[in-house]
């Protein structure tokens, strides 16, 4: 009988290597985490011990990957196809969630097109080996694109436009007998939708953008972030925006407590909304801020969430309390009847843009100022102004944004909310003030629209790009409480503590106080003492650890 030939040769070697999927190293990573040995996790799994420390030593790369991939559920990741080949369908899935997001339609023909646009690209700017590497963005390589990537949900432009209309004109129905069933007041009644914001986007043409090219460290067009809006259907209450950025902790915000921002701060590297950031906000912000909103206005502590079916929205919410009922959108209707969508989205970003162009009015007086001021505008900027156009829409807006899914509820005719069109005029006005006397109405709809727009080859290099330190980002030092911190610490309160002893002639009042700090503090003892214990065992396991044997006398 023929023995099968073990690998002797690298070649062999590399033949024989098997891929290791997502669902293994989350595996391997959740039995880290739990201090199972690598050798044990080697010998239940049937991996080698390289492979696994490789997994533990890249364990943050992993988690990162898994995140911003979490809505398209890749399965799979592979060592042996060229890279531009995996750099461009990365880059591509990028695109696809991104299109999916901002509701763009897609055909497969659009899709091996840009696949095809990424990896030319990709190709031109690699010296070494693209020259043997070629791509045709065939029928079978979109076939099997799809299933290395899960995408059999993937929506592709061609679905009926009436089965959308169908669904929009039967859902007001539908929601009505929920609403009817549920008791729900509009008090009670929410909605919030994500949108990307351009934070930094001039028109086109207007000097600045024009300019932007050509100077050195000026680049403002591609300054992207996401917002989580929303409010009730009585429009009485907004709730606080919720932010994701590209960084955690950008420069404008050194020494500054992100906590007491006017938004909430989220951060990723995609600036994206993630089913982890929404469930979060979910938990710790929306049901907080209704549950305080309902009892102060003497209303019973239940309310109805209405959203879309985005990719970051997790399907389990309705799991995670007991007095909100999370209600679905019926699938391609959301540009229809989503009240956000309805114009409430569309007058923020309006307000955002007048807002900052009546600052480069007041504060600049030609345009090397205007360039100066817009070079120097930055994410704190940018918040303090989110947040001033947040609150200046008014409550008949935020209510009429119902009109198409809750007619029942609307208290305002359509002649009293209509202030798009007024206030992009005054955009327009400020604009030509500023000296673009070129710009028109359509130039500032194209801005106002602009994250309607899929993602340039550029845009998708930036977004897989990790934010530069010297374009903003600070450092984050991690910190680390050691036994001789701890001590330091106990000695001012310590001093603090005697001061008072000394000093108040209320005697049980400072003994109190005494009493009270040190019983506060009484954890920081405890973990001291811990430190401390670690140490010791640690000198004593030097102190018997025996001499290292020479290898020379291993077989003896």
């Amino acid at each position: 009988m023929a023995t099968k030939r073990l690998p002797t040769s690298e070649t062999d070697k590399k033949r024989c290597r098997k891929a290791i999927t997502l669902e293994t190293k989350k595996e391997v990573l959740r039995r880290i985490e739990a201090g199972e040995k690598i050798v044990e996790i080697s010998k239940a799994m049937g991996l080698a011990k390289s492979s696994i420390q490789t997994i533990r030593d890249k364990k943050e790369d992993i988690k990162a990957y898994l995140e911003s991939a979490a809505p398209l559920n890749i399965s799979r990741l592979t060592r042996h196809r060229n890279w531009i080949m995996e750099k461009m369908e990365k880059l591509l899935i990028i695109w696809i969630e991104d299109n999916n997001k901002r509701k763009i339609p897609m055909s497969k023909m659009t899709i091996q097109e840009k696949a095809l646009g990424i990896f030319e690209n990709l190709k031109k700017g690699d010296t070494n080996e693209s020259e043997d590497v070629t791509f045709q963005a065939s029928r079978g390589w979109f076939e099997k694109f799809k299933n290395r990537f899960n995408l059999h949900n993937l929506k592709l432009k061609g679905e009926a436009a009436s089965a959308d209309e169908a669904a929009s004109n039967e859902y007001p129905n539908i929601l009505k007998g929920i609403i009817e069933r549920g008791g729900y007041k509009p008090e009670q009644v929410f909605n919030v939708d994500e949108t990307g914001l351009y934070w930094k986007r001039m028109p086109v043409r207007t000097y600045v953008s024009k300019t932007e090219k050509s100077a050195p460290g000026y680049k403002v067009s591609k300054e992207r972030l996401t917002l989580l809006l929303g409010a009730n259907a009585t429009g009485d209450f907004k709730l606080k925006p919720l932010l994701i950025y590209l960084s955690e902790n950008p420069r404008p915000f050194k020494r500054l407590n992100k906590n007491q921002l006017p938004v909430i701060w989220r951060s990723n590297k995609k600036a994206w909304m993630t089913k982890a950031i929404f469930e979060d906000w979910f938990k710790n912000h929306f049901c907080t801020e209704v549950k305080k909103y309902l009892l102060d206005n003497n209303l019973s502590n239940k309310a109805l969430l209405i959203l879309d079916n985005a990719p970051g929205h997790p399907t389990n919410l309705s799991e995670l309390s007991e007095d909100v009922m999370i209600e679905y959108l019926p699938k391609n209707t959301t540009a229809l009847i989503q009240p956000m969508d309805q114009g409430a989205i569309a007058t923020f970003k309006a307000y955002y843009l007048r807002r900052t162009f009546q600052q480069l009015i007041s504060e600049t007086d030609g345009t090397s100022s205007i360039k100066t001021f817009w070079k120097n505008y930055n994410i704190k900027d940018a918040v303090e102004n989110i947040s001033e156009s947040w609150k200046e829409l008014k409550s008949t807006t935020m209510n009429h944004v119902w009109k198409k899914i809750w007619p029942e509820c609307i208290k305002t005719t359509d002649a009293e909310v209509n202030f798009l069109p007024e206030v992009r005029q005054n955009i327009l006005d400020l604009a030509h003030d500023l000296g673009f006397e070129d710009l028109n109405e359509s130039d500032v709809l194209d801005l106002l629209a602009a994250d309607r727009e899929p993602l340039s080859y550029e845009e998708l290099i930036q977004l897989q790009a990790e934010p530069a330190i010297d374009e903003g980002t600070e450092p984050v030092v991690s910190k680390q409480l050691t036994s001789k911190i701890i001590s330091s610490a106990f000695s001012y309160f310590e001093q603090g503590i005697n001061i008072l002893l000394e000093n108040d002639p209320d005697v049980e009042r400072s003994a109190n106080v005494s009493r009270g700090i040190n019983s506060a503090i009484s954890c920081y003892k405890s973990l001291k003492e811990e430190i401390d214990k670690k140490a010791r065992q640690t000198t004593l396991d030097n102190f018997f650890k025996p001499p290292a044997q020479n290898d020379d006398d291993s077989d003896l």
